[in-house]
């Protein structure tokens, strides 16, 4: 490819970094909002973090992304550009499946806990930040992964806007070209890069987490020369 076609596809590559950045943030702040909601004492909180999480989990990704670009200008008089559309659609979309994910984790945490935070006569909010929190998040990081390359892959979807990011610039690139399978794997590879380099920053998340909270992982064979010391002192015993 000449130097005009790299640049296309690089500035799409920008575009789509943008883009998941961004639906990133948004599916993040909005799992974990649903799912507390999920868990809270009001039965009509709970009720309507729900009806969301259903209501997006049972819709295509692809025609939110159309109902936020082409049915919301008409309806409301304002036009959103593409890449707020976007972020706004797939953000709301993964952050509907995130929601699962933050309650789940929750759910798994020991109840004990939770009856420790009620002796101290901790509220509800300081229950959910000191103790539950704490220890939930750790178990969310390896979901989380999957769902953030299931959304980086989800990016491709804004295509059908015209806008420009890394699928829509291969297509172009594409078109001038009339090279269709070099063109797509340099687009395969260049997802699968940025999808391996997430998976280890998450990787490094999670174990810095659980090191905070004292999860580190003890590795097996010390676990069996700890019962080995145990059972050679009992026998000297």
């Amino acid at each position: 490819m000449t130097s005009g076609l790299w640049e296309l596809v690089l500035k799409g590559v920008w575009v789509t970094i943008q883009l998941l950045v961004l639906s990133a943030l948004l599916a993040t702040a909005v799992s974990f909002v649903v799912g507390i909601g999920r868990t809270h004492r009001l039965k009509f909180v709970r009720f309507l973090a729900g009806f969301y999480t259903e209501v997006f989990r049972g819709t295509s990704a692809l025609v939110m992304i159309f109902w936020v670009f082409f049915v919301l200008p008409p309806a409301f008089g304002w036009q959103l550009v593409p890449l707020w559309a976007g972020t706004l659609a797939l953000g709301l979309t993964y952050g509907a499946y995130g929601s699962e994910i933050v309650r789940g984790a929750l759910a798994a945490v020991d109840p004990a806990q939770r009856e420790g935070g009620i002796a101290l006569s901790f509220t509800p909010w300081q229950r959910m930040r000191l103790i539950l929190l704490p220890q939930a998040v750790p178990e969310m990081i390896p979901p989380f992964s999957n769902l953030l390359i299931e959304l980086l892959k989800g990016t491709a979807l804004v295509s059908v806007m015209g806008m420009g990011d890394l699928a829509f610039s291969g297509n172009l690139v594409r078109l001038a070209l009339q090279e269709s399978a070099e063109i797509y794997t340099y687009i395969l590879v260049i997802y699968f890069v940025i999808a391996f380099l997430l998976t280890r920053l998450m990787r490094g998340l999670e174990k810095k987490l659980k090191a905070g909270v004292g999860k580190a992982p003890v590795r097996k064979p010390d676990v069996e020369l700890k019962r080995a010391e145990t059972t050679n002192a009992g026998g000297a015993v």
